[in-house]
């Protein structure tokens, strides 16, 4: 069953906190929206988060429009489900690197010895926080 309110539900959290990718579409460019996958967050505050670099061609859209999406669907073999948040964003210089780590226990596995020079040279960069405030959130249960 697909449903629509402006706000993340109880469930939507629930989900949302799974090391699931989430496929982020930014406005503010003259060809077709191309939707990239990305590691994200969600806040106690219902809002959604994911980390870039300064330079980033996402942060150069959205300096434009800040308009965004992100859609959170379910994996193969579990039952069909999505979540799409739609709203606008704001660029943060603060929390990024906090961030970067908390999602990088959440997505990789902690003992990989290779993922700790990946994640310190992550860390050795600039690095914003995009917040998402949703407006329309969208979802499908079957």
């Amino acid at each position: 069953m697909s449903t629509a309110t402006s706000s993340l539900t109880t469930e939507d959290l629930d989900f949302l906190a799974r090391p699931l990718h989430g496929f982020l579409s930014v406005a503010g460019a003259p060809q077709p929206v191309q939707p990239r996958p990305v590691w994200f967050e969600t806040t106690a505050e219902g809002k959604v988060q994911f980390f870039t670099e300064p330079g980033s061609l996402k942060v150069r859209r959205l300096s434009r429009d800040p308009r965004a999406a992100i859609v959170v669907a379910a994996p193969v073999g579990e039952r069909e489900r999505w979540v799409s948040i739609v709203g606008r964003t704001t660029v943060e210089t603060d929390g990024a690197h906090g961030l970067c780590s908390r999602l990088a226990a959440r997505y990789w596995s902690p003992d990989g010895p290779d993922r700790a020079d990946d994640l310190a040279a992550m860390l050795a960069t600039d690095l914003l926080r995009v917040v998402i405030h949703p407006e329309t959130v969208r979802r499908y249960t079957a």
